[in-house]
Formats: C-alpha cells, sequence, structure tokens
C-alpha cells in the first residue's frame, strides 16, 4: 500500500496553490498540518481526483491515479471541510442516498449503515432530519458517509472544524480505530487533533510540504529550547514583542509564560519538554489553537 506524490504543482495563473509537493504515504495515521490557506485542501483535492495537478504525478503502488480511474476512486473515502447534504433528510436516508451514488447494493448499504453510524454514536439519531443536528453530529454522518466504500485511503479536511473539546477527543479515537488497516490523510491547523495518532507529520506552509516525517523526529530537529518562566504581568508585552510565546497563564504572582529561544529568557526560567504545538509555533509563527490569558 502506497500513495505518492512526484513533484505535484498546482497552478492557477501565476499562483501556485501546491509547489512541487514529494511524499510517499503508506498504511497509517498522517498529518498534515499548516495554517489556513497553506495548501492543503488543494493537495488533498488532487490526491481525491477531483481537481488535475498541473505538473507531477500522484501514483497509488506505482500506477498513475488519473488512468487507474474509478478503479482509484473506489478505494477512496473523502470528508470534505465543507460536505453537501439535503437538511430534510434524515441521518439513515442520508447514509443511503451517498451509498446509492456510490453504487452500493441495497441490502449492503443498509447493513453498513447500521454498522457505521453505531460505530461514530449516531444510531440513535439516524431518523433525526440532518438540518436538527449539532456541528458534532454533521462531522460524526461525515466521517460514516466517507467509510461507506470501506476505503483503503480516507482523506479528512479540517474534519474538527466547529467541534467541541469532547466532540474532538471523540473523533481521535475514532479515527484510531478506523486507521488499523487503510491509510488515513488528516490535514488540520490544529496541533491536537493529530498529535498522538500520526504515524507521521507533514508541514505544508505557502504551497510547498517542508516536513515529512516523525513527530519525535521533528522536535529533536528544533534548535530552539522551550522554557517556563514567571514574569510580572506589566512585562509581558516585553516579552511577547521579543520571543516566541506558545502560552500565557496568569498566576497571583504575575504571569506564566511558555517561550521558545534558544537563550534562556529569565535567570530563573526552567526548561521544559518540547512538544508539536511549539513546533507548530516555531514554523508558522502562531499558535495551532487559541490561548487565553485570563
Amino acid at each position: 500500500m502506497e500513495l505518492r506524490c512526484k513533484t505535484i504543482t498546482k497552478r492557477y495563473g501565476n499562483m501556485k496553490a501546491v509547489n512541487g509537493v514529494n511524499c510517499i504515504m503508506g498504511k497509517g495515521v498522517y498529518g498534515l498540518l499548516g495554517v489556513n490557506g497553506a495548501g492543503k485542501t488543494t493537495l488533498m483535492r488532487m490526491l481525491c481526483t477531483i481537481i488535475q495537478p498541473t505538473e507531477g504525478e500522484i501514483l497509488w503502488n506505482g500506477r498513475n491515479v488519473w488512468e487507474l480511474g474509478t478503479a482509484y476512486r473506489d478505494l477512496l473515502g473523502y470528508l470534505p471541510q465543507d460536505f453537501g447534504y439535503y437538511p430534510d433528510l434524515s441521518v439513515r436516508d442520508y447514509m443511503l442516498y451517498i451509498a446509492s451514488i456510490k453504487g452500493l447494493r441495497a441490502p449492503y448499504a443498509k447493513k453498513k449503515t447500521g454498522l457505521l453510524l453505531r460505530q461514530v454514536g449516531m444510531e440513535k439519531f439516524q431518523m433525526r432530519k440532518m438540518k436538527h443536528l449539532s456541528g458534532g453530529m454533521v462531522r460524526r454522518v461525515g466521517i460514516a458517509q466517507a467509510m461507506l466504500n470501506d476505503p483503503k485511503i480516507l482523506v479528512l479536511d479540517e474534519p474538527t472544524a466547529g467541534l467541541d473539546p469532547n466532540e474532538r477527543i471523540r473523533f481521535r479515537n475514532l479515527i484510531s480505530e478506523l486507521s488499523e488497516d487503510r491509510l488515513v490523510l488528516l490535514s488540520t491547523h490544529i496541533v491536537s487533533d493529530i498529535e498522538y495518532i500520526a504515524k507521521d507529520v507533514m508541514l505544508m506552509k505557502s504551497g510547498e510540504l517542508f516536513y515529512s516525517g516523525t513527530a519525535e523526529h521533528l522536535l529533536a530537529s528544533m534548535q530552539e529550547n522551550v522554557w517556563r518562566c514567571l514574569v510580572p504581568r506589566n512585562m509581558v508585552d516585553r516579552y511577547l514583542a521579543k520571543y516566541l510565546v506558545g502560552n500565557i497563564k496568569a498566576t497571583g504572582q504575575g504571569a506564566e509564560l511558555r517561550i521558545l529561544s534558544r537563550e534562556k529568557p529569565t535567570e530563573y526560567a526552567v526548561p521544559v519538554e518540547r512538544n508539536l504545538e511549539d513546533a507548530f509555533l516555531l514554523y508558522f509563527g502562531e499558535k495551532s489553537e487559541e490561548h487565553s490569558y485570563v
């Protein structure tokens, strides 16, 4: 099982949405990290043959996916960032409708629908109309419909957008279960989505894939250290201007900062273990999730 991108580029006029991407993926979860506008969605749409690369090749087990055509698409499950649905259809009817589009036989579609809705925790809501679902429920149905054809390649674009923390935990557990015998590519700008479940992490910026490998190797390659230090509250702005600050926590004595710096930022700063959020801050210049200062 190998999905390979060979120097793929996608141009829109003079703008390169994706620029010379090379990568190889096999079984397991791959986390594609980048800020909004990095080119993640364009890359995924090419992998799903929705749009064609301007240059380069996408190969599945050594064969061009465009030449494979339907045989390749039959292996795909795709959850776009915004997927369309008929709001007046019930969850069950929506699933059966998608199954019919995918060419699944009715008896199999009914059985598979029941199994998947149970797996994503939507079985008891299967008669509820889609328009009456919460955002988290809609995303769960989205994952279920992507799994109807038991895909070998599951592509998820910003799947946790708008979900609360509990829904995100449920989602991560589900993806971990689904990845045992397939390739899962998950694009996100939220580190916690993939920190504990991704086999490999890929970092994308301005259309270019500039890192692909394990999270452990990525963290080990960082030259910056991570420090925890306590500073007076009226000094916080000065530290924000001088350093990359990953977190600010108000305390009774002032403010506790998490700082990325090669040198010790204060006399009493304490080194702490790096995490993927620190790498995101270092390479993209911003945090992957909002942190509050209270």
